[in-house]
């Protein structure tokens, strides 16, 4: 999994910009490509199987003492800890839940964070993707939800979604941008010159 290059992002600031030049709304793009390290899920899950699977053997099959046993579960919990960690299972270990919860919780600090609730006219806007969650969500200040319902955005998110299961968050980004350009410029049109907060693509560490 790889981040935008900086051509990607290049293109993503310019498709920013033009539709900021139709529009009163603020648009601020976030990328990470993880909301979280779930350093907690590996151990959760190596704790409850370590606990288990040597219990129910050694209950059916009589295979160890009581010393023998707690060494085993001990140097499964061990293995197992390391093994959960490679990233091709650890995702696999969080529940889909756990996942969105993680990234919602991260793109809500990130419209505080990058002060869209601070615009002019309450205008600004949020699109954060989190690539290791497959996550993609909208967020919109006052003035933009005043002129237009939230459900006006699912189709759009849903699209950039797909597109990001395919690894195709560049096109992604681009297609969102242009997709929410054409419902701002009917609805929040353009009044005045401004741009309060960078264009640019932010990507998180």
């Amino acid at each position: 999994m790889t981040l935008l290059n900086k051509s990607d992002q290049e293109a993503v600031t310019a498709a920013i910009n033009q539709v900021e030049q139709e529009t009163d709304a603020e648009l601020v793009t976030v990328l990470t490509a993880q909301s979280d390290n779930y350093n907690y899920i590996p151990l959760v899950w190596a704790g409850i199987l370590a606990l288990l699977v040597p219990g129910i053997g050694n209950y059916f099959g009589n295979w160890f003492g009581a010393d023998m046993l707690m060494l085993v579960q001990w140097g499964t919990f061990v293995l197992l800890s390391l093994l959960f960690r490679m990233p091709g299972i650890n995702t696999r270990l969080i529940p889909r839940q756990v996942r969105y919860w993680r990234a919602s919780n991260l793109a809500r600090r990130q419209f505080l964070e990058q002060n869209l609730h601070h615009t002019e006219g309450a205008t600004g806007m949020l699109i954060f993707v989190s690539e290791a969650e497959r996550y993609v969500e909208i967020l919109v200040d006052q003035g933009i939800a005043d002129a237009l319902d939230n459900s006006v955005w699912e189709s759009i998110v849903a699209d950039f979604t797909a597109k990001v299961r395919k690894g195709q968050t560049r096109q992604g980004f681009l297609d969102c941008i242009a997709a929410c350009g054409k419902l701002l410029k009917e609805h929040v049109p353009a009044t005045h010159e401004r741009n309060e907060l960078p264009d640019h693509l932010v990507i998180l560490p």
